[in-house]
């Protein structure tokens, strides 16, 4: 591999981190403001309240990077995709949870600091280390990646074989 071909490698890695912070910016405060106000206005518990931030901030997730983070990669279908980005976001999930239940119910952590510390700081920050490195991996292909070369031709013989809408007479 080249020196310019490594360069731009780096350089589309470092441009797909910053538009995927920006959006994760942005559901980061949706799920931070979510949460505490499930938590504090409604008084659900941490988890579920966790549980119902990360559906909202996860969804508005998935619109930013499918539009805007990684819309120079392949389209594979809206029903694989959000799939997938559903199931690794439930990793995500569990590992925000995880921090959580440690806090809360090891460590007799109770207080609003704490949990905002373990649920969105700490287990937001590693479970957005690892949605980063899935998305790229499974949801969000690299154009020339077998498996979106297979979906692109699959949709293409799809489109061929529909019929002609017809026109009103």
């Amino acid at each position: 591999m080249d020196g310019g071909s490594k360069r731009s490698r780096w350089q589309l890695l470092v441009h797909e981190m910053a538009k995927f912070g920006v959006v994760g910016g942005f559901c980061y405060f949706v799920d931070v403001l979510i949460s505490n106000l499930c938590h504090g206005l409604f008084g659900m518990g941490w988890l579920s309240a966790k549980t119902v931030s990360t559906i909202v901030a996860a969804t508005c997730a998935y619109i930013g990077n499918r539009h805007w983070s990684f819309t120079h990669r392949a389209r594979t279908g809206l029903r694989r995709e959000y799939t997938l980005f559903v199931i690794l976001n439930g990793i995500g999930l569990g590992i925000a949870l995880g921090c959580l239940g440690i806090a809360r119910y090891v460590l007799g952590l109770d207080s609003v600091l704490a949990f905002n510390l373990a649920g969105n700081v700490v287990g937001t920050g590693l479970g957005t280390i690892f949605r980063f490195w899935a998305y790229k991996r499974w949801v969000f292909l690299h154009p020339d990646d077998p498996k979106a070369v297979l979906y692109a031709a699959a949709d293409a013989q799809r489109s061929q074989s529909l019929p002609e809408p017809v026109g009103r007479l």
